[in-house]
């Protein structure tokens, strides 16, 4: 199939497209940037932002050459990521302090989230950065044994780390997010946050439990946040969320009652909104200005399955 990406649909999403072929923890012995070759290429974090070398006339590239990187100076923390397009893909940390010695001409120093607004790199390096923020970030926290409070060392390439002193291996982690369309008829229920951007409201999210269903996260954190009761729940989609390391699950929830009571500690406004609303925010004509997340996220894309009718229609009320 050919033609142009799709920049509505799950094309869209940020962070859910890689081109890396991962290392992991079992793939035994990673090889060092030291001796991977003239074609290894290194993704340098500065704090929480990427150096990117730019190019004007289309996306640029976070995958820099070692000599490239090496303006930064020793880096914190370097892990091997694996392969992309058969060459080797490494990842260090800086401190954000060295971002400034970047922006010269073929440059840019951007956080993720602007990287994915602004697609400035292509779409499946921005799965590859993902994984990148996310396993520095777990390094950054986890120096030290959980179990016995000593320090720990990096193995497996960066895809593990292990105690000396006690023998614990311990590995990254995903921390799993459910995010709901609960609909009603032909209405949905979104809500707004305190630190949303004024004017806007999402699908509700919330952290799954340990011990807990996909399922059962929706109904409780629906129920949590907004006293409507759940029925039925289905899985549609999901998206890496490196902030720092979250995996998003979208799913489509029935509603089982209508009346809304919302936690002030979660959310600052919660509604129903008609499909014929939800239609004009996001195509940014709303009466009152009202919008949803850009396309980016996967909100957007779970409110524009269910207008166009990608996700399958409810079970008639009262049925």
């Amino acid at each position: 199939m050919t033609g142009s990406p799709d920049t509505t649909g799950r094309d869209a999403l940020a962070y859910a497209a890689s081109r890396l072929v991962r290392h992991s923890a079992e793939f035994g012995p990673a090889p060092a940037l030291a001796e991977a070759g003239p074609d290894a290429r290194l993704v340098l974090m500065a704090g929480e932002t990427v150096i990117l070398r730019a190019d004007p006339e289309q996306a640029g590239t976070a995958l820099l050459r070692p000599d490239e990187a090496a303006r930064a100076g020793e880096r914190a923390v370097e892990i091997f990521l694996g392969r992309a397009e058969g060459r080797p893909v490494f990842a260090g940390a800086v401190p954000g302090e060295v971002a400034p010695l970047f922006p010269a001409p073929g440059y840019r120093v951007l956080d993720l989230r602007t990287l994915a607004a602004e697609g400035a790199v292509a779409r499946e390096e921005q799965g590859l950065l993902a994984t990148a923020k996310s396993l520095l970030a777990w390094h950054a926290r986890h120096r030290f044994c959980a179990n016995c409070g000593s320090s720990t060392a990096i193995a497996a390439g960066g895809f593990r780390r292990e105690c000396g002193a006690c023998g614990l291996h311990h590995f990254p982690r995903t921390d799993p997010v459910a995010i709901m369309l609960v609909r009603r008829g032909d209405a949905c229920l979104l809500g707004r946050g305190p630190h949303f951007k004024p004017g806007m409201y999402s699908c509700l999210a919330g952290f799954i439990e340990p011990g807990e269903t996909v399922e059962d996260a929706v109904r409780r954190e629906t129920r949590e946040e907004t006293g409507v009761a759940v029925g039925a729940v289905t899985y549609h989609a999901s998206q890496p969320w490196p902030f720092p390391a979250s995996l998003m699950l979208g799913c489509v929830a029935e509603g089982l009652t209508e009346d809304i009571r919302t936690d002030p500690d979660e959310l600052e406004d919660a509604r129903w909104f008609p499909r014929a609303e939800v239609m004009r925010m996001i195509a940014g004509d709303h009466p009152e200005g009202l919008t949803v997340p850009p396309a980016t996220a996967i909100a957007h894309l779970l409110l524009r399955d269910w207008l166009d009718g990608v996700i399958a229609a409810p079970p008639a009320l009262g049925a």
